[in-house]
């Protein structure tokens, strides 16, 4: 992966990743795990597992923003990402947001998509690692692993699918402007979501 220059870029408090909001700030008091992995696990499967795939729950509320996200508990994996950046930066854990491009409906004929999951810096191991909060359901099964990465799609090349080797420190302009161009989250996941990103 290719990181920008500093850790300070994946600690700041943005319009999307808006850690300064109260809820969030009240969210992280929540978090008592005395060591740093235990505590980024348990941000993980919060955000996996308590803030519903906006989709999974044909929810047509477009959420954007971190705070938007925690305050009506869904989003998709591009809003769940900010989320999930959101609070590990609020506890002063650098995290960074990654980019895969998938196939819609798992075939090439389906088209593609862009997907969004998260870095995340592990001071104790001096390195970044990948996660995807996503949100598991059948045939999904994303975990919190520091040996091997367990994501949500693992990248089938056979299919065109990659990742794309950058970790953003702010959210890609190209997911910014289909987040907020759009108002029915059903209709954006079905023909709305970027197959690329500019570069």
């Amino acid at each position: 992966m290719k990181h920008e220059k500093s850790l300070n870029a994946y600690l700041m408090d943005s319009d999307y990743i808006d850690y300064s909001n109260v809820q969030i700030q009240e969210l992280i008091n929540y978090f008592k795990q005395e060591n740093e992995i235990d505590r980024i696990r348990a941000v993980f499967e919060y955000v996996r597992d308590k803030i519903d795939h906006s989709y999974d729950i044909k929810n047509q509320e477009v959420t954007r923003k971190a705070s938007e996200v925690l305050e009506k508990k869904h989003g998709i994996c591009y809003a769940k990402s900010h989320l999930l950046a959101a609070i590990l930066r609020g506890m002063g854990i650098p995290t960074g947001i990654c980019y895969q491009r998938l196939t819609l409906y798992d075939k090439p004929e389906d088209g593609y998509c862009i997907h969004a999951l998260n870095s995340v810096y592990i001071k104790d191991l001096g390195r970044w690692i990948r996660i995807d909060a996503r949100g598991n359901k059948e045939g999904i099964n994303a975990q919190f692993s520091i040996e091997e990465e367990k994501l949500a799609f693992p990248i089938r090349v056979e299919y065109r699918e990659k990742d794309y080797l950058i970790n953003y420190s702010y959210p890609h302009p190209d997911i910014i402007k289909t987040l907020e161009e759009n108002t029915n989250c059903i209709q954006m996941y079905q023909k709305g979501l970027p197959e690329d990103l500019s570069e």
